[in-house]
């Protein structure tokens, strides 16, 4: 007796809403970053994730055609949480670069995650007999 397939058993069931002009339906239907053509728009019952709070139209705007150093895109940065509607973060940075390149949208999500701000900054303690 073997497990039934899992494959989408988790997915949030939502079904593509028809087409708006500028704007791009986020769910499981996209299949690459080249499928962001236009601003992401997420369902209304799944809009938790630090990536649709933090796209705006004016972060979109900026970065929609942009790539880092190392060429990763924005689009490539944010395919995750736009496939994947119930994220919690939905983002990845592509490169090192990535973080600065689209530091206005990966600024705001590393402070809400990790409440550590731009400002802030990082000390690390390796001596173990101090901890």
């Amino acid at each position: 007796m073997g497990c039934s397939s899992s494959k989408d058993s988790h997915a949030p069931k939502i079904v593509k809403p028809a087409a708006v002009a500028g704007q791009t339906p986020c769910g499981p239907w996209l299949k690459s970053a080249e499928d962001l053509t236009d601003f992401p728009v997420w369902p209304a019952d799944y809009q938790q994730s630090l990536t649709c709070k933090f796209v705006t139209k004016e972060v979109w705007e900026e970065y929609k055609d942009k790539k880092d150093d190392c060429g990763v895109s924005f689009k490539t940065c944010i395919i995750s949480g736009a496939q994947n509607v119930d994220s919690g973060i939905g983002c990845y940075a592509g490169s090192h670069s990535s973080y600065k390149t689209f530091n206005k949208f990966f600024d705001k999500v590393i402070d809400a995650y990790h409440k550590h701000p731009p400002t802030a900054n990082h000390t690390s303690n390796m001596n173990a007999s101090e901890l």
